[in-house]
C-alpha cells in the first residue's frame, strides 16, 4: 500500500521501517521537508504526502496535531482513512492536552469525513515495530467508529508483527481516551522499570 506518514520524528522513522520492510511504499511529510534529508526516508511537503497515501498515519505530536492537519484541509483528507498514534503530553510529561477528551475524537470531530482509528499509542516506538522482543505476547488496542478502516488498521498491525490474537477492538473512537491516557501510567511504569521498552497484556478469565 502507499501510506503517509505525518511526521519525521522516532515514532514516524520507526513506523516508516517497518512498513517499507514488509513492502509498503511509504512517504515521511513534515512542514519543512527541505530541512528533514538525511534520514534514509522519503520525506516531502505535508499535502503530497497525503496526495501520496491511500492509508494515512499522524505521528505529530499531540498537541499540534489538529492544526497540522486542518493546515491540509478537509477536503485532501476526505475518505482516506487515518491512523492516529500520536497523544497530548505537556512538555514534562506530566499532563494530558485533551483531559477530558482524547487526540483521536478532537481529529474525528474535526474531520468527520476522514475514518480515524486509533492504535499503538500504548506503547513506544521500538515495540511498535517490533512486538516479538518482548519477553511474551502483550496487546494493542484500536478505537474507532468505522469498521472497514479498522479491519485496514488491523492488516498494517500484523505487518508489524502484531498477531490478529493480539489486537483489542475496544469500540468507537471515545474509547481512545482510555489509550491516551495510559500514557500517564505508561510513564510511570517506565520509571519503574528504567526502560521504555515493555507492553502490557490483556488476560481474561477461561470461557
Amino acid at each position: 500500500m502507499r501510506l503517509g506518514i505525518l511526521g519525521t520524528g522516532n515514532v514516524a522513522r520507526a513506523l516508516a521501517r517497518g512498513w517499507n520492510a514488509v513492502g509498503h511504499e511509504v512517504l515521511l511529510g513534515s512542514r519543512y521537508p527541505s530541512e528533514r534529508t538525511g534520514l534514509g526516508l522519503p520525506v516531502a511537503g505535508l499535502r503530497e504526502t497525503v496526495a501520496h497515501a491511500e492509508v494515512l498515519v499522524n505521528a505529530t505530536p499531540g498537541t499540534v496535531s489538529v492544526e497540522l492537519l486542518r493546515s491540509v484541509g478537509a477536503a485532501a483528507l476526505e475518505g482516506v482513512p487515518l491512523i492516529d498514534v500520536g497523544v497530548g503530553l505537556s512538555d514534562d510529561y506530566t499532563e494530558l492536552s485533551h483531559p477530558n477528551s482524547s487526540l483521536g475524537e478532537q481529529i474525528q470531530r474535526a474531520f468527520p469525513l476522514t475514518p480515524v482509528v486509533k492504535t499503538l499509542c500504548t506503547v513506544d516506538s521500538t515495540v511498535m515495530t517490533d512486538p516479538g522482543s518482548l519477553a511474551g505476547p502483550s496487546t494493542v488496542f484500536l478505537s474507532g467508529d468505522h469498521e472497514e478502516a479498522k479491519r485496514t488498521a488491523g492488516r498494517l498491525l500484523a505487518d508489524l508483527g502484531w498477531a490478529p490474537d493480539s489486537q483489542l477492538d475496544i469500540g468507537g473512537i471515545t474509547t481512545a481516551r482510555g489509550q491516551e491516557h495510559f500514557a500517564l501510567l505508561f510513564m510511570g511504569i517506565a520509571g519503574g522499570l528504567g526502560s521504555h521498552a515493555f507492553n502490557v497484556r490483556v488476560v481474561a478469565r477461561p470461557a
